[in-house]
């Protein structure tokens, strides 16, 4: 592990703005029956927009909302499906002063997403779904591009690398070169390595602890690692509900590295520790 630098770039989301020097926590809001740690939780809207204000209160900057789970085996949604989850909750939180973004692979939900309030295109599948980079390039939005092999079904089986990190910024670069080439801006790109997707246990320690080798392809990264399996296998077998403290500190580890921003569930002690790591550093 290696002590790296944030950056000093402020990301534009239409009229509010994040300071990427500053580490900032994305609250997770998944708006699905069926999500790995709490599907079903939230997806009514009253739910999800009272779920999400509480979020905001304990530190969140930004809520990234997902009606579609890739947890590994999900069954995926149809696009009808996935807006009429997504588009009452974002339409909601629109009226608030926070940063939305949206967990999705579909251009034509992000198109109806932006259209009702959001800001922010986090695609796990790195834009790979018909018409979406073009979608991304015409949108003019901040893109957050994941490292994924395969689908939901299929990713478990394919986590087969030379050097996890290594590959995974090959990768990515290229997921990105195809961005740019289809008029996508730099300065709307963050990547996120993918913690969970295709990759094993070891692969996603290993990933974590040279974290800051990311910082070589040059655009803020997402660090999103809460509640994984992997990080329950650290903590002996510790079911979704009780990776909280794990989660926290892998997180930090991620920021120390060079992570601008953070997914995570468990907001308040997310934040919580982010203000005793500022204040350390900020002497």
């Amino acid at each position: 592990m290696r002590l790296m630098p944030l950056p000093k770039q402020v990301l534009k989301c239409g009229h509010l703005s994040l300071d990427l020097s500053i580490p900032h926590v994305m609250g997770i809001l998944n708006v699905t029956p069926d999500s790995f740690s709490d599907g079903g939780k939230h997806n009514e809207k009253d739910q999800a927009v009272a779920y999400a204000l509480k979020m905001i209160e304990d530190g969140a900057t930004v809520i990234d909302i997902g009606g579609e789970s890739t947890r590994p085996g999900a069954s995926p949604v149809s696009v009808d499906e996935e807006i009429c989850r997504v588009i009452p909750v974002v339409e909601a939180l629109s009226k608030h002063n926070v940063v939305l973004s949206i967990d999705t692979s579909e251009p034509e939900v992000i198109k109806a997403a932006v259209r009702a309030g959001a800001h922010i295109w986090n695609d796990v599948r790195a834009l790979t779904r018909p018409k979406a980079l073009e979608t991304a390039s015409e949108l003019d939005i901040p893109v957050i591009i994941m490292h994924m092999r395969g689908e939901p079904t299929t990713m478990n089986n394919l986590d087969q690398y030379d050097d996890i990190t290594e590959d995974v910024i090959l990768e990515l670069k290229q997921r990105v070169e195809d961005a740019i080439k289809a008029g996508v801006k730099s300065e709307n790109i963050l990547i996120d390595p993918g913690f969970g997707f295709a990759k094993n246990a070891k692969q996603n320690l290993k990933l974590l602890n040279e974290f800051y080798k990311l910082n070589e392809m040059g655009y803020p990264i997402l660090s999103a690692l809460s509640r994984k399996r992997f990080i329950g296998e650290a903590l002996n077998g510790a079911d979704a509900q009780n990776r909280a403290v794990g989660s926290v500190t892998a997180h930090l580890m991620s920021i120390q590295q060079g992570a601008c921003m953070v997914r995570a569930h468990d907001v308040k002690a997310m934040s919580d520790a982010i203000k005793v790591w500022r204040a350390t550093v900020l002497l």
